[in-house]
């Protein structure tokens, strides 16, 4: 009879687990994370509000955005559910849940400021070797990357 390692779905964490040490090293969301972080967040609009609800700051949700849109998440509730079910957007989201009316809102209203932000941190990708750029040909017509 062979053995089995014992397992128990209902074991609570005994402290908060990190969620950086649930990624390797290498992954793509420490770098998107360390690059938004030299993006200026002066361009991006965040209306004011006078009370309710805190808004969460333009640096999260352009993480989280340039993160699903790297790993092929572009609708905004698929987003949101990835917050909950994927580590590596969990960890750019801060093990938080905007929701998608909230993503969709923010890209709506900063989407000049988020396509020059993602232009910056695909080339600073290209600089660190990360990514390589170039011209995709589909059924002949070529398309710059």
């Amino acid at each position: 009879m062979s053995s089995f390692i014992p397992f128990d779905r209902s074991q609570p964490y005994l402290l908060p687990p990190d969620l950086k040490s649930w990624l390797p090293a290498d992954d793509m969301a420490h770098f998107v994370v360390a690059a938004v972080e030299r993006v200026p967040m002066s361009v991006f609009c965040v209306p004011a509000r006078t009370g309710g609800k805190a808004q969460y700051h333009p640096c999260l949700m352009l993480a989280l955005l340039i993160f699903s849109y790297a790993n092929g998440l572009f609708s905004s509730r698929r987003i949101e559910r990835a917050t909950y079910r994927d580590i590596g957007v969990r960890f750019v989201a801060a093990n938080l849940h905007p929701d998608h009316d909230t993503i969709a809102t923010f890209r709506r209203t900063n989407q000049v400021a988020i396509e020059a932000a993602f232009a910056q941190v695909l080339l600073l990708a290209r600089e660190t070797g990360l990514l390589r750029l170039g011209v995709v040909s589909i059924n002949g017509t070529k398309i710059d990357a």
